[in-house]
């Protein structure tokens, strides 16, 4: 059963699908259907209309305690589909949360001759169902059904005329308001239709099982699409009779033009499903009037938030973990276990990169860190450093004319303010020879230091060290080029770099690049990091990192 990992959670059929062998062994009449391969594995032929009919009763038998009889020429529902219905249903009315004591009423708009839903619903949910039925030979079976499993107190069982939806159905009980609907529609317009002429993609697989039913239960003017779009004709009229209507579909591709004939209408809550069992799927729709409803979540969306993520993990080979504990031996760290070590570097690399990390409580024998990065600081370094470098190189110079008169009025400053002590003195640019305040000392200074230092800085790998001077490099820049226009005024200077530091945390605090959680545990003799996707821009980042953690890792082992 390849879809059955996506059956509705409270489907009992979901992990544990019918064990044919026992079913035989216990049940007569389904084990003549039954075939043992040569590999002693017990099949059903789905194909064949008696075998699936004898599976159906069995399982209402064995597994909910009913007895029903079903004529071969008429529907034969497979169990496992109508239980993901009722479930649903259960999800729409709240059930699992509401009082259990309350009485809940339904409405199944062409019961059938086994009158499955009303059936279910009643014996397990102690649900009231008014039951509808067109065709005598299906009104007659359901009337049997119900009855023979002592039913009749909650399952009312009434035959309604040709094209008769909800409208005439509801004319007794005009004082009742009545929880849901449900109806399995006739799915075709026409017999080529149901015989897939026309309506199945070439490419698509034969079906594994028979189709069958009356003419009334598989085929309708217009199909399915048509008869769901009277029903919907139907409860703009009734509105708040009901608290949910709600129909399954055949085909996918009805799904979409009944909700824009929805939106058109103005139903104000709709929502969708998957019907999900064997090699078959269903899909159903649901619309309310009410307001106060809780509309469950379509299954691509729920899906798509429950998808676990395959972490990002990289090994740190028992080799690689003896060499970093040599090099945190002679830095003096007193982290041993392989873990230890690894975790050690790991979080000394992302202070370097000034990642934020803390740790947090996880299982034995591993250590977990939740990580924030604010801003990527780990893509193309040395391009950054170079062009570091190469802006300092390009400072403008002040011309000789320009330094010796410079120096010429400097020298006739001091002079006069040798007896007394000036509350601003001047100093000169190291690069430029203009004058500066003194405030700015610590940041003009620098151009001459980090142009002394640009060779060492070519053959540096400490990040923390390359990002320090990228900002005494920006600042010495943007100082050249301020002082060379106009000179500013040191309050306006003391408080415009009072202000930048003032907004800074606030900025860094509002926005991040992503947060993932990393666990660091031993696998064998190596250890294995994984990184765990939580939120964020872009998950390819956390790759990014990712690779430059193991990177550098091996870049300490090689150095």
């Amino acid at each position: 059963m390849a879809l059955n990992k996506s059956m509705h959670a409270r489907n009992r059929y979901k992990d544990k699908p019918p064990d044919f062998a026992y079913l035989a062994a216990k049940y007569p009449d389904f084990q003549q259907h039954v075939q043992t391969t040569l590999t002693g594995r017990v099949s059903l032929n789905f194909k064949d209309p008696e075998a699936v009919r004898a599976l159906t009763c069995t399982l209402l038998k064995e597994d909910f305690g009913l007895t029903i009889d079903i004529p071969v020429e008429r529907l034969i529902p497979t169990v496992p589909l109508r239980l993901n219905y009722i479930h649903w249903v259960e999800d729409l009315i709240g059930h699992q949360d509401a009082d259990k004591q309350v009485l809940r009423r339904g409405i199944d708009i062409g019961t059938g001759a086994s009158c499955i839903y009303p059936l279910l619903g009643a014996t397990l949910n102690g649900w009231y169902f008014l039951a509808t039925e067109v065709d005598d030979m299906c009104f007659n079976y359901a009337k049997k059904n119900v009855e023979q499993n002592n039913l009749s107190d909650l399952i009312k069982v009434v035959k309604v005329p040709q094209k008769t939806l909800l409208m005439d159905a509801l004319k007794e009980e005009s004082e009742i308001v009545y929880d849901f609907c449900m109806c399995n529609p006739p799915f075709f317009a026409n017999q080529l239709e149901a015989k897939g002429v026309n309506s199945r993609n070439p490419r698509r697989p034969p079906p594994s099982s028979v189709n069958t039913g009356g003419i009334t239960e598989i085929m309708a003017e217009g199909g399915e699409l048509e008869f769901v779009k009277r029903i919907i004709h139907d409860s703009l009229q009734l509105k708040k009779r009901l608290r949910w209507y709600s129909c399954m579909l055949g085909k996918k591709c009805s799904l979409a033009p009944l909700k824009e004939e929805l939106r058109i209408q103005g139903v104000p809550k709709v929502t969708h499903t998957e019907f999900c069992q064997g090699r078959t799927m269903r899909w159903a729709l649901a619309w309310s009037f009410y307001d106060d409803v809780q509309v469950p979540s379509p299954p691509s969306k729920r899906r798509k938030l429950e998808k676990p993520r395959k972490p990002i993990t990289f090994m740190v080979l028992a080799s690689t973990v003896k060499e970093l504990s040599i090099k945190a031996a002679a830095m003096g760290w007193d982290a041993v276990e392989a873990i230890a070590v690894v975790r050690a570097w790991v979080e000394k690399i992302l202070s370097d990169l000034k990642v934020q990390h803390k740790r947090v409580p996880c299982g034995k024998d591993e250590v977990s860190l939740f990580v924030t990065a604010i801003e990527n600081s780990w893509i193309h370094l040395r391009r950054k450093k170079r062009e570091r470098i190469r802006q300092l190189r390009e400072l403008p110079r002040a011309s000789e004319d320009t330094l010796q008169a410079m120096e010429e009025e400097k020298n006739s400053q001091k002079s006069v303010s040798n007896n007394s002590d000036c509350e601003n003195p001047k100093t000169e640019d190291s690069e430029t020879g203009f004058m500066a305040p003194d405030e700015d000392v610590h940041l003009t200074a620098g151009d001459g230091l980090t142009e002394e230092s640009a060779a060492k800085e070519e053959h540096s790998e400490h990040v923390k060290e390359e990002e320090t001077e990228a900002k005494w490099g920006e600042t010495s820049l943007g100082k050249g080029y301020s002082n060379a226009k106009e000179e500013p005024c040191p309050s306006e200077e003391a408080s415009n770099l009072t202000v930048e530091k003032e907004q800074s945390p606030k900025e860094t605090s509002r926005c991040f690049l992503f947060k993932c959680l990393m666990n660091v545990k031993k696998e064998g003799n190596d250890v294995l990091v994984e990184m765990h996707w939580v939120e964020g821009q872009n998950r390819d980042l956390m790759n990014q990192l990712c690779t430059y953690l193991r990177n550098q890792i091996l870049r300490l082992v090689a150095s």
